[in-house]
């Protein structure tokens, strides 16, 4: 079985560029870079990884290319392009000839009113994906999934990804509507789900299994091992947990399946979804 894990960061810390670490959160005031990653994975059995922009600059996308062709671990890159932009096509033009450039992620859950799903300007970027054979990973909280549903709705050729399960309120123990709005986004088959950044969601100092399993089970029950994929979210995970607890929880969540659920669960899903 060979483990991939589909979601984690790197960077370089500085407090200009990540200002938007707050104090609580200082265990990530520090750089992140393969070699951090690289033991955290050689612990856990982890074989492969995906590497997700943070910033919002084609700057890092570059860079985390950069770093890609130096690693042989990281299987792919999912990067940042300005979709809603004039020069969107020449950017994806210029990155898409990279055999690791898989995907591109905008950060919509902090965008001001909330409604760049819904303008012509990003869903033109959007359209320009596909003949790339390049994913788009949604980035958003449970609030945003009435748009997130109206944007696969407008692009059924398109691969998407949604990140941490669309972030549901675990802390508060909240299942509705975000249950409801999941299993409707999970009907359109070009949507797969990451299994990540879910302790984040919880109680971080407090949280127990039993806290996150029932968002983990619908998840499950809705995309099925077939479109459901592990990740880590590493290192904004390590507000909440370690690499290590996380990987052993989604170990422990897939013992119940077949054999050839859990390898689409723990890498498949992964490779197909981002064509690694």
């Amino acid at each position: 079985m060979s483990i991939v894990d589909s979601h984690h960061h790197f960077w370089k810390y500085t407090t200009a560029e990540y200002g938007w670490i707050p104090d609580s959160m200082a265990v990530l005031r520090q750089d992140y870079l393969p070699a951090h990653l690289a033991a955290e994975m050689a612990a856990g059995g982890v074989q492969r990884a995906v590497s997700v922009q943070v910033r919002q600059t084609v700057e890092e996308s570059r860079w985390l290319l950069e770093i890609a062709d130096a690693t042989p671990f990281i299987a792919g890159v999912v990067g940042w392009v300005p979709l809603a932009g004039p020069s969107a096509g020449a950017v994806l033009e210029e990155l898409a000839v990279h055999p690791k450039f898989r995907g591109v992620r905008h950060i919509l859950q902090d965008e001001p009113a909330n409604e760049l799903m819904d303008d012509p300007a990003f869903r033109r970027g959007i359209g320009q994906l596909a003949r790339h054979g390049l994913t788009y990973d949604i980035l958003i909280h449970e609030r945003h999934l009435d748009q997130a549903i109206r944007l696969v709705r407008a692009f059924p050729g398109q691969i998407f990804v949604l990140d941490h399960i669309a972030k549901p309120r675990i802390r508060q123990r909240v299942m509705e509507p975000w249950a409801r709005q999941l299993r409707e986004i999970s009907q359109f088959e070009n949507v797969y789900c990451k299994l990540s950044g879910i302790a984040t969601e919880a109680d971080w100092a407090n949280w127990e299994p039993g806290d996150v399993r029932p968002y983990m089970d619908h998840a499950l029950e809705c995309f099925g091992p077939r479109r459901l994929m592990f990740g880590s979210d590493w290192p904004v995970m390590l507000v909440a947990t370690s690499y290590g607890r996380w990987r052993d929880q989604v170990l422990e969540f897939a013992s119940s399946l077949s054999r050839s659920e859990r390898d689409r669960l723990l890498g498949g899903t992964a490779v197909e979804a981002y064509r690694l």
